[in-house]
């Protein structure tokens, strides 16, 4: 299988320069897994974009600092890429800023976090796990840094999860679109870094809470795996049966 993984971190601060680049997150998180699988990486803010999406097998959208209703030229193009990608049939995964953009291109909508911040490991439910998930209905932890999210579904997307503070943590359209608010990708030692980073900059409350809830590890391996489950069984489905 070849992903192309859309990098949309527009976070160019020494900090950033410290720790492995989203590239580089995704593909630990990926190719751990499965080491035969290629990805090629494309940094969407800085003017690269694939230039046939039909050579690919699959798409990954990461996360970014920036706004998806920022008027920013390289997010407009993306908006128009997704639904080009989805009418290829090619499954298309989206964390954090991606699962909010690929909402918003499929006819959703965009807002801030009526609670503010969502910062360090946080709990939320699975109500409808997906065929890929192999999971009961429950609870999962997962790293979490966002101050918007997604305020309305596309039409044909089913709520997976989500919580209080975000209602939609997760969502599917059909067996194509997997996306979640959250950071499979964050390590639990990258995401304690990342709250001292920004703990001056958020609510005393969001900024002890954050470092609080670092105390329990997120599943970061269960939701790595419920990612593969998706692109393996698009793969499968486009091989169609076996005719033995």
């Amino acid at each position: 299988m070849h992903l192309a993984t859309l990098i949309t971190n527009t976070d160019r601060s020494d900090f950033a320069a410290r720790h492995p680049g989203d590239a580089e997150k995704f593909r630990l998180l990926i190719q751990t897994r499965r080491p035969d699988w290629r990805m090629s990486s494309f940094a969407l803010p800085s003017g690269e974009f694939p230039t046939d999406l039909a050579q690919f097998d699959g798409f990954i959208i990461g996360g970014s600092p920036a706004s998806v209703n920022d008027a920013d030229p390289w997010i407009g193009h993306l908006m128009q890429a997704i639904p080009r990608v989805v009418a290829l049939n090619r499954p298309l995964f989206g964390a954090c800023f991606g699962h909010q953009v690929i909402a918003k291109a499929l006819g959703g909508a965009v807002g801030r976090n009526p609670g503010g911040w969502v910062f360090g490991v946080t709990q939320t439910e699975v109500m409808a796990p997906a065929p890929w998930m192999a999971d009961q209905p429950g609870p999962v932890r997962l790293n979490a840094a966002h101050s918007e999210q997604v305020t309305r579904l596309p039409p044909g997307a089913e709520l997976i999860g989500g919580n209080g503070a975000c209602p939609v943590g997760f969502y599917r359209v059909g067996d194509g679109v997997f996306a979640t608010q959250y950071h499979p990708e964050f390590t639990d030692a990258f995401v304690a870094a990342l709250v001292e980073e920004y703990a001056d900059d958020l609510q005393p409350a969001v900024a002890a809470g954050a470092r609080r809830s670092l105390a329990v590890a997120a599943e970061s391996d269960r939701m790595a795996d419920w990612i593969i489950g998706f692109f393996e069984q698009a793969q499968d489905r486009q091989r169609g049966p076996d005719p033995n």
